[in-house]
């Protein structure tokens, strides 16, 4: 017997549909909100991550990537966008995992992860096509090598950043980050624009700071910054921002 999963998300969004489709069903898009995904841009295309094809290819409404494993499970991603009037969109996004046949004691700790994760992310999407859209972006991601289980570590590293116990969204704060290029130590202005039990985000003059806790589903601690300043450099920045992570 098949067990299935969906997600289902719709928002309002401050940019034309051709601009939403760039953020989502390209390569150089995702960078600025997501994650690195490499996307051949036609029907039966390659999508790189988890070796993907795309199901739908509809420029600038339908987008839709489809994975497929040997074991059954199947993970279909997939955008909707609809114009509405003052050059503005309306986007509609849904996941789908479906499994064929035995299911591992994972499936209930992964789709908690998926659905909170999706909220955090279609946040940054609004945040990027607000403030940088159409900007090359640099992404840097960097980890702790270990999982935990325990909301403390993540709540240190609150402490670390600079961020009180009452700290709210919209807060306007001064700290010290590997810099506003992601590579030397500075002072950065920020907006606290997310904030949860899970995660954290800030947004820069010219960067979207995003920090994972993965306490909740025993995965480790991570950041996933988008990075728009002109002298961002990845390579760099993914080392700082490491050593920082790791207390160094």
């Amino acid at each position: 017997m098949a067990r299935e999963f969906q997600v289902r998300r719709e928002q309002n969004l401050p940019a034309a549909p051709e601009q939403v489709w760039h953020a989502v069903a390209t390569g150089a898009g995702n960078l600025g909100w997501l994650y690195r995904m490499e996307i051949e841009p036609r029907l039966g295309g390659a999508v790189s991550r988890g070796g993907g094809t795309v199901v739908e290819w509809e420029p600038p409404r339908h987008f839709a990537a489809k994975v497929t494993r040997d074991d059954g499970f199947s993970n279909t991603l997939s955008y909707h966008i609809e114009r509405l009037d003052g050059g503005t969109s309306r986007l509609h996004m849904g996941i789908h995992w479906v499994h064929e046949g035995t299911v591992d004691a994972g499936w209930d700790t992964r789709a908690d992860a998926a659905e909170k994760h999706v909220d955090f992310y279609q946040h940054s999407l609004a945040e990027y096509l607000t403030h940088f859209a159409g900007r090359p972006a640099v992404y840097v991601k960097a980890d702790r090598p270990e999982p935990t289980a325990d909301p403390g570590e993540f709540a240190a590293l609150r402490r670390r950043l600079g961020l009180a116990d009452g700290t709210a969204v919209g807060e306007r704060l001064s700290l010290d980050l590997p810099g506003g290029d992601g590579v030397n130590g500075s002072r950065v202005d920020v907006v606290v624009d997310y904030l949860s039990r899970d995660f954290v985000g800030l947004r820069g003059r010219d960067a979207l700071y995003r920090f994972f806790d993965g306490s909740s589903w025993n995965w480790p601690i991570w950041v996933g910054h988008h990075l728009f300043a002109e002298s961002a450099d990845e390579e760099k920045a993914v080392r700082a921002w490491g050593a920082w992570l790791n207390g160094a």
